[in-house]
């Protein structure tokens, strides 16, 4: 992966950066291109004190393109990325502003020594179980929202991306110039906030090509209005979206798919088309997800 120096004077680390997205972003010869939801929500918000003992709230950078940060300080991903979350704070300071929330269990003075450690220059806060469920619990870290000025949230990205992405991201909404780059839009299906998972018309590792564009509505349907069994909390779309390794939800939704497509087969052996029982669908020895839906996990 291409990495950008954080000597660059800025005009060379821009177009660096345009550099590394004509490479990284599409392998294929074309023109780079950004993503940004097309009807993007209001994020949560929120009111906290950093641990330097300071009022903090969304509202107050009202105005400022925001980078909402979770992280943990055992987390090697996002100590790798802290450095160039610090270099793009010192270059934008004035029309950026990062914010970290930091999901650690460590006591306030050990973060605080961290923070120290790493020269660390925005505001950091710990976050409390309800901002991760708010923000769709927070399955990996590093994540991170993208706000623009009016408190939107425009994208989310989780793990450890390169610096040039988020600065060509900020730079558009900051209205600078970005090169030969092209803004797409998409419509948040789950991807941003689990809440929008009902407006999916595929799911991770779902196979709905054998379904009649009937059966296939049927079937996302109840998607979204059976719940998932694996402690998680969430519909089974939801917990498709959130954990692509649970095997609760993947055994319940192919079991849903199954008795939709078998009636057009005939009658098969008695007890084959039972009601479906997401709980029993659980292979011995299948790995559990964290009781917690809003723990994260590196």
């Amino acid at each position: 992966m291409i990495r950008v120096f954080n000597s660059l004077w800025p005009s060379a680390y821009v177009t660096a950066a345009l550099l590394w997205l004509s490479l990284s972003i599409s392998a294929a010869p074309q023109q780079p291109t950004i993503r940004f939801v097309r009807n993007p929500d209001p994020a949560p918000e929120f009111k906290l004190t950093t641990l330097e003992s300071k009022p903090l709230s969304l509202a107050e950078y009202r105005g400022k393109v925001i980078l909402l940060n979770f992280w943990a300080t055992w987390c090697g991903p996002c100590q790798a990325e802290i450095p160039d979350l610090v270099e793009l704070q010192k270059r934008y300071k004035d029309q950026l502003q990062i914010i970290g929330l930091v999901v650690d269990d460590d006591d306030e003075a050990a973060i605080k020594k961290f923070m120290s450690d790493f020269g660390i220059n925005y505001p950091v806060a710990q976050a409390t179980d309800e901002i991760r469920i708010a923000y769709g619990g927070i399955p990996a870290l590093p994540t991170s929202f993208v706000l623009d000025a009016q408190g939107r949230v425009l994208q989310k990205h989780e793990g450890l991306r390169d610096p040039a992405l988020y600065e060509v991201e900020i730079r558009s909404l900051l209205g600078l110039p970005i090169g030969n780059v092209k803004i797409e839009t998409f419509e948040d299906a789950g991807q941003v906030f689990l809440k929008h998972a009902d407006r999916a018309s595929e799911l991770p590792g779902v196979d709905l090509s054998k379904l009649t564009p009937e059966q296939k509505l049927a079937a996302l349907h109840k998607f979204n209005a059976e719940g998932c069994t694996c402690s998680c909390e969430y519909t089974l779309a939801q917990c498709r979206i959130w954990d692509r390794n649970c095997n609760v939800s993947k055994e319940a939704i192919a079991k849903i798919v199954a008795d939709l497509i078998a009636p057009s087969h005939g009658p098969g052996p008695a007890g084959a088309h039972a009601p479906a029982n997401p709980g029993a669908a659980k292979k011995p020895g299948a790995p559990e997800k964290p009781a917690s839906p809003e723990k994260p996990r590196d």
